[in-house]
């Protein structure tokens, strides 16, 4: 089947990034997208603390998993943590075991696997079109996307989740576009590889969503014959992935399925008490937040993309774009997180749009894009310096944050500023701006954030202290987690705190983890009979002051925002 054909040479005063295949490298190119990848992306991973809940819970399973050995059941602090199968915890384990416990070995996974989906995006742009133009400005917008630059540098498995998706809708097309046997073949394969790593990192909708695309658009093209024939061979390749973990993790926790199945999938996505409810349209303005600093392209890309909807890319692609989204909005859970598979088939759309215009040299939907931009980040500025004048948002010991925070809002209103005053030949300058922020706003935050989101910074500062204890208390999730990763011990026990714990705690061997303000007093004496202990503790309300109030009084006490770290010595016998 045809693709779209390549866009004519511009002609006239065009700059040379848009004027035509004759003046691009492609060498260039890709040396570009890499130095972009490696300053804004990886460079920036070790420059802030891990954020709760998420980057402290995935850092703590995955080493947990690395140093404990078991590699088939996820467990979170010792206890079973059902609620995602193993694949992504082996990615982030394995950034542990190669960097380190540290926080580039826990993100780089999430890293790699969006600069993976760039190279995926550049390569089936090439494959469409044969403009080397286009592939950039695809792979551009794809790399540049808010939500996409933000998840990129965080210990998420969305991420990887949506590599594993992308890999599979690529491998798709390319077995729908092979002239050969042997090609189609391949293809077929692969993509059966990649729905088997993508239901192991995230369950049963990397089956559902190649499905979805494949069965509408086959019929489409009357090509039904060859999805029977080949499709079998993806489902037999993605079992062959998929099998042995399955059986392996049925042996040794039994419940496991009926976990994971009822709750991850028929309770998120049909139940009333359904967690992160959300209305239906919900994803609808998540789609504009989620394309910034790109969202004022959207109407031109759906618009071209609609024009050309009967042509067999432009089909594949609104296939793949509209049809997840409509099954992410049916679902009663909903996360802003969920939508990334379908922004590779956007940024593809909105590239094919953006170089169409460069060609005509129409550049006032690029130049609205720029105004846009410019009027937010001056917007933001300027409540910035109200908030700071007003009520200090930081205090005189982080003028180095504030000032970070100004590169950022300055960056991004000069980079759209540029796109605004030379939309035809500076249009791609918005990406200097996402990525600065991508880069520097994590380490711009105030303390009052990054005490209340980055518990890991201020108990790693008494982190040898807390490392010679012999037991571990805490009333919070992410501050037991992160206490538990940072001293790389899985027993911290949890003190008046269930939270997504439950099933775990529900096990009668993990009991006696779980402590009260009525038994705490006992849980101590007895602790401190074996050695010292650390508590770090979150107060933020009066049934937490109580808390504190039922502990000893013999302990050190340090304190930063409403988070608490005391260590209480050894009684003697």
């Amino acid at each position: 089947m045809t693709s779209n054909q390549p866009l004519p040479r511009s002609t006239g005063t065009v700059s040379r990034l848009h004027a035509g295949p004759a003046f691009i490298n492609e060498r260039w190119i890709a040396l570009g997208l890499i130095l972009a990848f490696v300053a804004f992306y990886l460079l920036p991973l070790m420059t802030h603390g891990l954020w709760i809940p998420d980057e402290t819970r995935y850092a703590q399973i995955s080493q947990e998993m690395l140093h404990g050995g078991n590699w088939v059941a996820p467990h979170f602090m010792g206890l079973r943590y059902f609620e995602k199968p193993i694949a992504g915890y082996w990615m982030i384990a394995i950034g542990q075991a190669v960097f380190g416990d540290n926080l580039f070995g826990v993100r780089i996974a999430s890293a790699l696997s969006t600069g993976l989906s760039v190279w995926l995006t550049y390569l089936i742009a090439r494959r469409f079109w044969g403009d080397p133009r286009k592939s950039f400005a695809c792979a551009l917008f794809y790399m540049s996307f808010g939500l996409i630059a933000g998840q990129a540098g965080y210990a998420n498995l969305d991420p990887q989740f949506t590599f594993w998706v992308n890999l599979s809708l690529v491998s798709l097309w390319f077995a729908i576009d092979s002239k050969t046997t042997r090609g189609r073949l391949g293809a077929w394969l692969l993509l059966g590889v990649a729905c088997g790593m993508g239901f192991m990192t995230k369950g049963f909708l990397a089956w559902l969503l190649p499905a979805l695309i494949a069965l509408p658009y086959m019929v489409w093209q009357r090509r039904l014959g060859q999805l029977l024939r080949y499709g079998p061979l993806a489902v037999l390749l993605a079992a062959a992935v998929c099998v042995p973990w399955a059986l392996a993790i049925h042996h040794q926790e039994p419940d496991f399925w009926n976990f994971f199945f009822w709750n991850e999938h028929v309770r998120r996505f049909a139940a009333d008490n359904a967690q992160h409810a959300r209305p239906w349209w919900f994803y609808l303005p998540m789609m504009v937040v989620s394309a910034l600093p790109w969202a004022a392209l959207l109407p031109e890309t759906f618009i071209q993309a609609w024009k050309n909807k009967r042509q067999p890319v432009s089909a594949f692609l609104l296939l793949w774009l509209l049809l997840p989204l409509a099954v992410f909005s049916m679902s009663s859970g909903k996360l802003p997180t969920y939508i990334m598979p379908c922004l590779m088939p956007l940024a593809l759309l909105m590239g094919h749009a953006v170089c169409g215009l460069l060609t005509q040299q129409r550049g006032r939907a690029i130049r609205i894009n720029g105004w846009i931009n410019v009027v937010i980040a001056t917007a933001a500025l300027i409540a910035l310096l109200y908030l700071q004048l007003s009520k200090e948002v930081y205090e005189n010991t982080e003028m180095f944050s504030l000032s970070l925070a100004f590169i950022v809002l300055l960056g991004w209103i000069i980079a759209n500023a540029l796109q605004l005053l030379r939309p035809l030949e500076l249009w791609a300058a918005p990406a200097l701006g996402i990525w600065l922020l991508v880069a520097l706003l994590p380490a711009a935050m105030p303390s009052q954030i990054v005490d209340s989101k980055m518990p890991d910074r201020f108990i790693s500062e008494h982190l040898d202290s807390l490392k010679q204890t012999s037991s571990l208390l805490s009333n919070d999730l992410g501050a037991a987690s992160a206490l538990s990763w940072l001293t790389n011990r899985p027993q911290v026990d949890l003190y008046n705190v269930v939270g997504e714990l439950k099933y775990g705690l529900s096990a009668p061997e993990a009991a006696p983890r779980l402590v009260t303000v009525k038994n705490v007093g006992e849980w101590m004496t007895e602790a401190r009979k074996k050695g010292s202990v650390g508590v770090a503790l979150r107060v933020n309300s009066v049934a937490e002051a109580e808390e504190v109030e039922a502990l000893p009084v013999d302990g050190k006490h340090y304190q930063r925002g409403n988070l608490h770290v005391f260590i209480f010595p050894q009684t003697q016998p």
